[in-house]
């Protein structure tokens, strides 16, 4: 049985759900809340502790949600607040928690906010949103660049003025400076604890403040793909962010936000961090237990997984995390996913996919696993015409969007759009999804789905795990080994990321863990063998 914590957050299990790709309830092609209700027990049949779901509020939808016009609304396509409240109330009624995202540094444009503020310099919610002057010449106030591609400025003729906007221009900017923003976003969000909510996702969280004297940013003499959260090929990697977010007086409203869900025992949020120092970052606002209670980077959702790179991302966050907390993830919404990502020579097999599942689930912190992750599921191949996603439009080819992870879950191998929907989804199936569906995997003793289950069933009674300190003990080219320890217990975790068998000499006295799920190494003494794609755990004696 499952160790019932006060703290269920740390070291917990989220699961995200994208709605529109989940399950269409009412054939319109188009995900829905009453869809997730619908599969709430194949939820809970994973042992995850919480359900993150990305947005459903009201929305033009021109960023799929991530735009909001409505704080307090359910879009229509996805259902009613009666709904909502019926998803939260069966949700908890099977012991999973309901996490919510919130995108707070950005509306849309459609927002009653912004058609007010855009009107003129002198009307309620004039300084609601971040508005500058032109340059003399009447260019941008600065060079700040949107993640999306362009500037971050867009020009308001009735203003004669340029609103920021760190993403799409239909997502202009909430200017925090403002305390009644702040104050205005904090009532939004205790609504919506009122109706029982558990948590929120927060996006784009070190994005919130801006420099108010609006200086340049400098160039980055050190373009790569990191913690930033862009590809080497956006401009956006090309300058160095240190005016247009991470502010220290972020850090000033994540404690008035504690503050509020302090009044909410149980609650928690986990944030997404992306910026040019995202480890410091998510320590720095996790630390002091008044802040963040959790937040991930986008490190671990690069196409970088060696060895070397996983140990220095988990070294450099010990570092200076102090009493912080991580969550780790190595997918979600917005990247490729990682059977693909991280496949060895472009090959996803069930062994590798079990191999991630491991690693990921033997770090020390919190995690979050990404719908269809534990079906194995590869990146969806789409053609450049059934592209929806506007940051994938504009980058194509050499970034095709993040549609290819977005597409339906194949619930039923021959059922029509793979029992997703029986009209055309709003995202084309990918074909080679069929054979990894849900009713193929549920009968397969060892699939990935029944791999998925018995591994996190098994985490879930071991504290070591969930509450341990990590130490990397040794890595090269493809052996990666740490140390979990709790009290006078102390484990080996022994993960093989190559397609070739190694032998490990072990440095102690070991004997393995027994009842591992789908562990594949053999203690054998002083040795330890691991076949290609294999992990092991094995307890430290003496």
């Amino acid at each position: 049985m499952a160790v019932i914590r006060k703290d269920w957050w740390r070291g917990g299990v989220i699961y995200q759900v994208y709605p529109r790709s989940f399950l269409d309830s009412n054939d319109d092609g188009i995900g829905d809340l009453p869809g997730v209700l619908a599969k709430l027990d194949y939820i809970a049949s994973l042992n995850v502790d919480a359900i993150w779901l990305s947005p459903f509020f009201t929305s033009p939808m021109k960023d799929f949600g991530y735009d909001v016009s409505d704080y307090r609304g359910v879009d229509p396509i996805f259902g009613t607040l009666d709904d909502f409240r019926a998803l939260v109330a069966a949700a908890h009624e099977r012991g999973l928690r309901i996490i919510i995202d919130q995108v707070l540094n950005h509306c849309s444009d459609q927002h009653p906010w912004f058609a007010e503020s855009r009107t003129s310099r002198s009307n309620d919610k004039a300084d609601w949103f971040v508005w500058a002057d032109p340059n003399p010449d009447g260019t941008p106030p600065n060079n700040w660049l949107s993640v999306f591609g362009g500037s971050a400025w867009t020009w308001e003729g009735r203003r004669r003025q340029y609103y920021l906007h760190n993403f799409l221009a239909s997502q202009p900017d909430l200017n925090f400076h403002c305390e009644a923003v702040q104050q205005q976003l904090l009532d939004d969000m205790e609504f919506w604890l009122q109706l029982g909510v558990d948590g929120f996702r927060l996006d784009a969280a070190n994005f919130y403040f801006h420099d108010q004297v609006l200086r340049n940013n400098p160039p980055n003499l050190d373009i790569r793909e990191g913690g930033i959260g862009v590809r080497v090929d956006n401009p956006y990697a090309y300058q160095r962010h240190l005016y247009d977010k991470t502010q220290p007086q972020n850090l000033d409203f994540l404690r008035r936000l504690r503050a509020l869900l302090e009044r909410y025992p149980g609650t928690a949020t986990v944030a997404e961090i992306g910026c040019d120092d995202s480890l410091r970052t998510m320590a720095a606002y996790t630390s002091g237990g008044d802040t963040l209670h959790m937040a991930y980077s986008f490190d671990l959702l690069t196409a970088q997984c060696s060895p070397a790179y996983i140990r220095s991302t988990i070294e450099a966050i010990e570092g200076e995390l102090g009493d912080g907390w991580p969550c780790w993830s190595v997918g979600n919404h917005d990247v490729v996913r990682v059977m693909s990502r991280w496949a060895h020579e472009g090959e996803a097999t069930p062994e590798r996919g079990r191999l991630l599942m491991s690693l990921l689930l033997s770090l020390r912190g919190s995690v979050c696993l990404y719908q269809g992750e534990e079906l194995g599921l590869p990146e969806a191949e789409l053609a450049f015409e059934d592209l929806v996603d506007p940051y994938g439009i504009t980058f194509w080819p050499e970034f095709k969007g993040r549609d290819g992870c977005r597409t339906p879950m194949p619930w039923v191998r021959d059922g029509v759009h793979a029992g997703f929907s029986s009209q055309q989804p709003w995202l084309p199936l990918d074909e080679r999804h069929r054979a990894l569906a849900v009713d193929v995997q549920e009968d397969d003793s060892a699939s990935m789905l029944n791999s998925y289950r018995r591994f996190l069933a098994w985490r879930q009674e071991q504290p070591l795990l969930i509450d341990g300190d990590i130490q990397v003990r040794y890595h090269d080219d493809d052996l990666l080994v740490f140390e979990r320890r709790l009290g006078e217990q102390a484990w080996l975790c022994l993960f093989n990321l190559g397609d070739r068998e190694r032998r490990y000499d072990l440095p102690l006295m070991v004997e393995p863990v027994e009842g591992v799920p789908s562990s594949t190494a053999e203690f054998l003494g002083s040795w330890v063998h691991l076949p290609a794609h294999g992990f092991g755990f094995a307890r430290l004696l003496g």
